[in-house]
């Protein structure tokens, strides 16, 4: 138009075929002389969004430490959180006074070491790992975490236990093995339960009980070299990822519930899509591993893993994981199996022919006894000789109540 240019004379149907943009919007530029101006809602916000009724917990967590927007998400979802991770992640990144400062870290050091690497199915790798818990009572407890992982795919498992002992190593194993299938090869440290020494060859001595064992359920051991974590490194990353998704703001009842949990969030995390292996674990492993890695037989012999031998104390009691169980007075053996399962604790005869108990799992510290634990009828202790004391007995007399004057079966006194 030149210097006959007026917002007024603009011909909006033809600078609407010329530009595409529609005659409403035009209209609009024109009040303006055809200058776009921002939005007058831009930097508003609504006071109540699809988040603000989770914002106490995600503060909670962001207190604590938890950053990771993944597990916060998996927190508030099941809380009835309906949008989406990006919200989480806004949200996080406007709020990070919350979270605590870190520690100062070092510089890292430069390796060109090699990672250890096998094939489908040959090797495991296990390790414990320690968590410390406090009740409501703010008493301490250590529970411990048994964790296996696939070398090859990445396919995982963990379980908790009240103790690292021995029995529950083989019990955390055979669980991990009936999960994933039992391998060629287990890696492991040098833990007391698997290796006493070694002999002057450099040639280690298992202990006896997991050597038996691994020839019960049928695989080998490799021993890792201390403080190497490129031959046990999936493991030890699998222990640190634990304590920094799974544990963290985890609530739980007992011992056997958060076994639940853990097995839902193994099921969840083996079927999402790892990045670094460009793979999903379970799919992987279900087609490349399990066709190397055999299948466990649950024949008796394992079953006695399963189930730990105890001696019952002189008033009918076993001793599992710190609480005591009542067997049955019918059974006359010193010793028998107890076994968890669930939420019920099973005790068995010593051959594993016969269950004699049922308990419902308990994580006080009082006895939980069965129906017949005891005989109904006592034994008595009778005298060996004569009695010569004598005690005298009188008739008692009981006192008279108010009511005995309207007893008309006897002779009233009216001066009583």
């Amino acid at each position: 138009m030149g210097a006959d240019y007026s917002p007024a004379k603009v011909n909006l149907a033809e600078l609407e075929r010329r530009t595409g943009i529609t005659r409403g919007k035009l209209r609009r530029l024109q009040k303006n002389d055809f200058e776009f101006l921002p939005n007058g809602n831009k930097g508003k916000k609504h006071e109540v969004t699809i988040i603000s009724g989770y914002t106490g917990v995600i503060d909670d967590l962001l207190k604590k430490g938890v950053s990771n927007s993944q597990v916060i998400f998996e927190r508030i979802a099941p809380l009835g959180y309906a949008g989406s991770l990006t919200t989480v992640k806004t949200y996080i990144g406007e709020h990070k006074d919350l979270i605590p400062a870190r520690r100062q870290l070092t510089d890292p050091q430069g390796n060109r070491g090699r990672r250890f690497e096998t094939g489908p199915g040959e090797s495991y790798q296990m390790d414990w790992g320690f968590v410390d818990v406090f009740t409501q009572n703010k008493e301490k407890l250590r529970f411990a975490c048994f964790a296996m992982v696939c070398h090859h795919c990445g396919m995982m498992y963990i379980e908790f236990f009240p103790n690292a002992r021995q029995e529950s190593l083989f019990i955390g194993m055979i669980h991990a093995f009936m999960y994933m299938g039992v391998p060629e090869t287990v890696l492991t440290d040098n833990m007391k339960s698997v290796v006493i020494t070694r002999d002057s060859s450099g040639k280690p001595i298992f202990q006896k009980d997991y050597e038996q064992f691994m020839k019960t359920v049928g695989f080998k051991t490799k021993l890792c070299k201390p403080r190497h974590p490129f031959t046990k490194g999936k493991v030890e990353r699998l222990v640190r990822y634990v304590k920094e998704n799974f544990i963290v703001g985890r609530v739980f009842t007992n011992i056997t519930d958060i076994n639940f949990q853990a097995k839902e969030w193994c099921d969840s995390h083996n079927d999402m899509y790892h990045r670094s292996l460009d793979l999903i674990p379970s799919e992987t492993h279900h087609k490349a591993c399990l066709s190397i890695a055999k299948i466990l037989t649950m024949d008796i012999e394992v079953y006695k893993y399963l189930c730990p031998l105890r001696k019952i104390s002189f008033d009918g009691f076993v001793n599992y994981e710190g609480r005591r169980f009542g067997v049955p007075y019918s059974y006359k053996e010193k010793t028998c199996r107890i076994a968890r399962d669930g939420f019920y604790i099973y005790i068995y005869d010593a051959s594993l022919t016969m269950k004699l108990a049922t308990h419902n799992v308990t994580w006080s510290r009082k006895d939980s006894y069965t129906a017949d634990q005891y005989v109904s009828k006592q034994p008595e202790e009778l005298p060996s000789t004569a009695v010569k004391a004598f005690i005298e007995l009188k008739n008692e007399n009981r006192p008279k109540t108010g009511f005995e004057k309207f007893d008309f079966s006897r002779r009233v006194n009216f001066d009583e």
